[in-house]
């Protein structure tokens, strides 16, 4: 039987950890945990998540209808809702605003993969879903394309939302994804991204499978290990350009191996760099993405992303 006053008190402190990370300024953010099959524990809406007490939680059915609770529940709550009813297993979901993580999501930039064990083992692919106006069913529906092959989306222009059937296990996404993303964004400041080999990176996903996590990159015939491929017919919709981490190249024939690094090139989605010749084990001899760029390719990388932010300030989303 479910103990209803630990689960708010969890709440709470969950509450705090998002607020002190630098997660959710003032009253951002909201939290739920599904109690039963009919009702859902969430947070109440203008309240900051780092000093909330359990009676200010509140209970809302499937629907959204509220049920109990003194102060108004969040008005995002249909986001959660849309993901239990997706997958019914996933009781608690995190929604709130990490800074590094959420620069992706407002650049669009896919986020780069076979950097970093933990983000393999635990994360895989992460997918943008396109910006929808917040709270409305609309924007709930963003990420029903998604909750079947992942634990945590990027919403374009607005943060993230992570999920698990326990609430410290889908905060855990929630940070393991912005430290990965402010890694990142160090290493690319010191002048490149090193990506694992190909027989670095299917050793990880096999020690992925025996840990009991599912990537849907172990179902896929002639993928692109490292190249968000699980996700790629979405960028479209969400409008995501890779600019800043170009995925690395491959070259044989279409199956998965890695080649030479790859550079930037004139379109921002990355160019060869050298002659993809193969070394005899199959593996390229470079798997690191070049970021030694000219003076021309700077200033091009840079206006292309104060074109994006000056459009998103046009349209009044940030």
């Amino acid at each position: 039987m479910i103990n209803l006053y630990k689960i708010k008190q969890q709440m709470c402190e969950i509450g705090r950890r998002i607020y002190q990370r630098g997660f959710a300024a003032a009253n951002d953010g909201n939290i739920s945990y599904r109690l039963s099959e009919k009702e859902v524990l969430c947070t109440p809406t203008q309240i900051c998540k780092g000093f909330m007490k359990p009676e200010d939680l509140c209970i809302v059915d499937m629907d959204g209808n509220q049920i109990a609770g003194e102060k108004k529940a969040t008005s995002e709550i249909r986001l959660h809702l849309a993901i239990m009813k997706a997958r019914p297993e996933m009781r608690a979901v995190v929604h709130c605003h990490p800074p590094h993580a959420t620069a992706f999501g407002i650049a669009r930039e896919p986020i780069p993969q076979c950097v970093l064990p933990e983000v393999e083992i635990f994360l895989g692919n992460v997918p943008i879903a396109p910006y929808r106006t917040p709270g409305t069913q609309e924007f709930a529906e963003t990420v029903l394309p998604f909750v079947e092959k992942t634990n945590i989306v990027i919403l374009a222009n607005h943060g993230t939302v992570s999920y698990d059937a326990e609430l410290e296990r889908a905060f855990w996404w929630t940070e393991v994804l912005d430290s990965y993303c402010r890694m990142l964004l160090l290493a690319r400041s010191l002048g490149r991204v090193t990506y694992f080999t190909e027989p670095e990176e299917r050793a990880l996903l096999q020690l992925k499978q025996k840990l009991g996590f599912a990537d849907p990159r172990l179902q896929l015939e002639n993928c692109e290990l490292c190249a968000n491929d699980v996700f790629r017919d979405s960028w479209r919709e969400s409008k995501v350009t890779p600019v800043a981490f170009p995925p690395p190249l491959y070259r044989s024939g279409g199956a998965c191996s890695t080649g030479e690094g790859s550079s930037f090139g004139e379109s921002g989605t990355g160019k060869a760099a050298g002659d993809g010749k193969q070394s005899g084990n199959g593996v390229g001899a470079s798997n690191t993405v070049s970021t030694r760029l000219s003076a021309d390719e700077i200033e091009k990388i840079v206006q292309i992303i104060t074109d994006r932010v000056m459009a998103q300030l046009a349209t009044g989303v940030l």
